[in-house]
C-alpha cells in the first residue's frame, strides 16, 4: 500500500509532499527516511523495498526546495526564510502524520548526508519519539564552512538572500573532489566511484543538485552543520536512544572516516549506545554501490530488528 500525503511546511509557504510505503504484512516498525542535499527520497527506492521486505513501513518526503515538493511549489533551491531547523520541523510534522495512521509501532529515523544532519537535529529535540536513529554519510566538523558563511552573511545583508552565487557552493564543497582521480566533470563524482550512479544522479529530473541553491538556503545548510557539532549537541540527545553510524571511509563529507568517528566519540563521551561501521574504499553513497548495497541494507535491517 502507498499513501501520498501533503502537509504545510514550517516555512509557512510551501506544501511538502511525502509518501508512506506499507508492506503487505504485519509491520515490524516504521522507518522515517530523510534524504540529502540536492536529491529526493525516491533515490532510496532500493533501500525502501529492502526495508519493506523486512516488514517495515517506510515514510519519506521530499524536502522544501527539493524533488516533488520543489516542483509543486516552484521553489527549486529555495528553502524559505524560516531558518536552519525548517526541514527538521517538517520531519516532525511528517512523523506526527505517520504515527496517527500507524500508532503503537517502534519508530526509527534513517538520515543520509544532509538527512543525517536533520536526523541528528531531530534526535536532539525529539529523540524521545524514536526507538533508534541511523546516521548515514554523516559529518564531524565540516571544513571551510566558517569562511563561506561570513561571505554569505554579506551577500544576504546586501539584499541577495534569494539570489544564487555558484562560487559560494564551489568554495564550500569544491575540496570534496580532491580524492576523485576522474575529476569533477559532472560535479558529483565524490558521491560514488560508479559512473552509472553519477550519471543517474546528474540526469535525474527530480534532483535539485543541478539547480542553484539560494544564498539564504546555503547559509541555513551551514547552520544545520553548526547546530549538530560537539558534545554540546550530543548531550541533548537522549542517552537511551540507540544510534548506528554508517559510511564509506573515502567519503569526503565525513572527512574520510575522521568526521564519522568524531561524531561517534561525541556520542560515546556523553553516554550513548553507538555503533559505527565504515566500508573501506567507498565514497558517500554506500547504499547505491551495486557490490555493497545489499550488505549495507542487511546491516541496517539487522540493527533495526535488534531494537524493534
Amino acid at each position: 500500500m502507498l499513501h501520498e500525503v501533503k502537509f504545510a511546511s514550517f516555512n509557512k509557504r510551501d506544501e511538502v509532499t511525502g509518501w508512506i510505503y506499507v508492506p503487505a504484512c504485519e509491520p515490524a516498525g516504521i522507518v522515517q527516511l530523510v534524504h540529502g542535499f540536492g536529491e529526493h527520497s525516491r533515490r532510496y527506492f532500493h533501500m525502501i523495498v529492502a526495508l519493506m521486505d523486512a516488514g517495515f513501513i517506510v515514510a519519506a518526503n521530499d524536502h522544501v526546495g527539493h524533488g516533488a515538493t520543489a516542483i509543486a511549489n516552484d521553489t527549486w533551491g529555495d528553502w524559505g526564510d524560516a531558518g536552519p531547523h525548517t526541514m527538521m520541523e517538517d520531519e516532525k510534522s511528517f512523523h506526527d502524520i505517520v504515527v496517527e495512521k500507524y500508532p503503537g509501532l517502534p519508530y526509527f529515523m534513517f538520515g543520509h548526508s544532509m538527512g543525517s544532519m536533520i536526523a541528528r537535529d531531530f534526535s536532539a529535540k525529539y529523540g524521545e519519539l524514536l526507538d533508534g536513529a541511523i546516521y548515514c554519510g554523516t559529518l564531524g566538523i565540516f571544513k571551510s564552512k566558517g569562511e563561506v558563511r561570513a561571505k554569505l552573511d554579506k551577500a544576504i545583508e546586501a539584499g541577495g538572500a534569494h539570489e544564487s552565487d555558484p562560487a559560494f557552493v564551489g568554495e564550500l564543497l569544491g575540496w570534496m573532489f580532491e580524492r576523485c582521480p576522474e575529476g569533477a566533470t559532472l560535479g558529483n563524482e565524490w558521491i560514488c566511484h560508479d559512473p552509472w550512479v553519477q550519471k543517474d544522479h546528474a540526469e535525474d529530473p527530480f534532483d535539485a543538485f543541478s539547480h542553484p541553491t539560494h544564498n539564504i538556503s546555503l547559509r541555513d545548510f551551514i547552520d544545520m552543520m553548526i547546530c549538530i557539532e560537539g558534545k554540546e549537541w550530543a548531550e541533548k540527545v537522549p542517552t537511551g536512544l540507540p544510534i548506528l553510524l554508517i559510511a564509506g571511509d573515502q567519503d569526503p563529507c565525513g572527512l574520510y572516516g575522521e568526521g564519522v568517528y568524531q561524531c561517534a566519540n561525541w556520542l560515546a563521551d556523553t553516554g550513548h549506545d553507538v555503533i559505527t561501521q565504515l566500508w573501506s574504499g567507498y565514497r558517500h553513497e554506500i547504499h547505491n554501490y551495486d557490490d555493497i548495497k545489499f550488505d549495507v541494507e542487511e546491516t541496517i535491517v539487522d540493527w533495526l530488528l535488534l531494537h524493534a
